[in-house]
């Protein structure tokens, strides 16, 4: 009975450490990821939005050719807009047209959040759900925190 205990437990902690775990980091990567793209698309609508609302039609800025180096540019024309599509394809927007695409862009993300989100908390239940067993397997009394924070004061 008590080898058969040990396998189990090794099996939960294999489960919990090379696989769970790694799926957790990996989803959790991936929606900061989108995050980062989310804040991308808010602020280009936001700019978008000022150069609209203030009617700029030529503007001077810095562009970051990479490496934190930056170069002094002059935009002439500021009704058009070329924005990377995905898979190296830009495509030129009027300012109502990139607007109207930044807000499907964003209405994607938004879902593809809410999707990795559910991803991230169904991992983090199959987590406790695995320690909650090797607990069981180890007949330990169950935590429970507001027992925990009587005790401390």
């Amino acid at each position: 009975m008590e080898e058969g205990r040990q396998k189990d437990l090794q099996l939960l902690e294999e489960i919990i450490d090379k696989g769970l775990k790694q799926k957790l980091v990996h989803a959790t990567a991936s929606r900061d990821k989108i995050f980062e793209e989310q804040k991308v698309l808010s602020d280009l609508r936001k700019n978008l939005e000022t150069l609209e609302k203030n009617a700029v039609n030529s503007l001077k800025t810095m562009v970051n050719l990479g490496s934190e180096v930056y170069m002094q540019a002059e935009v002439p024309d500021t009704q058009h807009i070329f924005m990377d599509v995905g898979l190296g394809f830009y495509v030129e927007f009027t300012r109502q047209e990139a607007l109207d695409y930044i807000a499907q862009k964003e209405e994607r993300t938004k879902k593809q959040l809410e999707e990795y989100t559910g991803v991230i908390t169904q991992i983090k239940g199959r987590i406790k759900l695995a320690h909650y067993q090797i607990q069981q397997l180890l007949n330990l009394p169950e935590e429970n925190p507001s027992s925990s924070r009587q005790r401390t004061f």
